[in-house]
């Protein structure tokens, strides 16, 4: 009977100990971890649970790696951590850090692609983006490229989203010329991008963009010059660069395809990568009887009818010009 007793004591006692060490496990799983503030941490593709569980410890991401091995072994079982790059709050707790991993969210990164760029330039901004990886080979299109924020996850390549942008366009340009006014000058939406280009390097100013595209439009279809300079500009770069200099008089005679100062009509390509806005003011353009318009000193410009008010905006133009200098 005694030693009956005795083990039934035992017994009993390690019943309440397991329960009790049961019940501090799922509290110690549960509790805030040590993390003061947002930290990202990569996973990589491949690492068992060991070495992540080591990982988050040398991360200051856990506290007890003993718990969080038993944890996310067994938890591991049910469904697997997934590699990636993961945003870990401040305090998270063993738990949740396993339901995170599980779940396979990594974080999302952004890059703000602006509008009006070359594509020279848009490659320059992906390949500052150290998470990106690999190179962009060959040169997308000039107007290829749709300008906006797009995210991406650790060890994306530069390439994935230079592809994005060149579907985005796509997709983007095909609904807008759905929707496009009657009567465009243009054939084919690929002459859209075209003018659209050129109004996005003519003005940043959102609410001038669809009364510039009725100036183009309106001289486009009295078969009157585009008289663009960011025309000429490009006829000097290419795209391969930015003109580190300001034009002159002689530039604008100068004999190129892009130079809409000598040529009627359009450049034969984009001399930029539009934006949704520039691309909807091409398509629905402002109707005016606008054929002129000058900078007006304020970030915007002033616009005309005739030649004779015209040349008034331009004297103002050159006198503010002057009074700066």
């Amino acid at each position: 009977m005694r030693l009956g007793n005795i083990f039934l004591t035992l017994l009993f006692v390690g019943a309440i100990a397991a329960v009790v060490a049961g019940r501090w496990f799922i509290l110690e799983t549960k509790a805030p971890g040590p993390l003061a503030a947002e930290k990202l941490v990569y996973i990589a593709p491949g690492m068992s649970v060991k070495s992540i569980t080591a990982k988050l410890l040398d991360s200051g991401v856990i506290r007890n790696d003993l718990v969080f091995l038993a944890d996310a072994r067994w938890q591991n079982r049910q469904e697997e951590l997934k590699a990636g790059e993961y945003q870990f709050l401040p305090g998270i707790s063993i738990s949740d850090i396993i339901t995170l991993l599980q779940s396979g969210k990594t974080y999302q990164h952004k890059i703000t692609i602006p509008e009006g760029l070359m594509a020279v330039e848009i490659i320059a901004l992906l390949k500052n983006e150290p998470v990106l990886t690999g190179d962009v080979a060959p040169l997308p299109p000039e107007g290829s490229l749709l300008p906006e924020t797009y995210k991406f996850s650790y060890g994306d390549t530069r390439q994935d989203i230079i592809t994005r942008m060149e579907k985005s366009m796509q997709e983007e340009l095909a609904a807008l010329w759905e929707k496009r006014a009657a009567g465009l000058p243009f054939k084919t939406s690929a002459e859209a991008v075209v003018l659209a280009s050129v109004v996005e390097k003519e003005t940043a100013l959102p609410n001038e963009r669809p009364r510039v595209a009725g100036v183009f439009i309106n001289r486009l279809n009295k078969n009157i010059p585009l008289q663009s300079d960011p025309t000429v500009i490009y006829a000097f770069t290419q795209g391969k660069e930015k003109l580190a200099r300001a034009l002159t008089y002689q530039d604008l005679k100068t004999t190129s395809p892009y130079n809409t100062y000598v040529v009627t009509g359009l450049p034969p390509a984009p001399i930029a990568n539009p934006g949704r806005a520039s691309l909807a003011a091409v398509l629905n353009p402002e109707k005016n009887d606008y054929i002129y318009f000058v900078a007006d000193g304020t970030g915007g410009h002033a616009f005309a009818k005739t030649l004779q008010e015209h040349n008034n905006n331009v004297a103002r133009w050159r006198a503010l010009e002057k009074q700066a200098k």
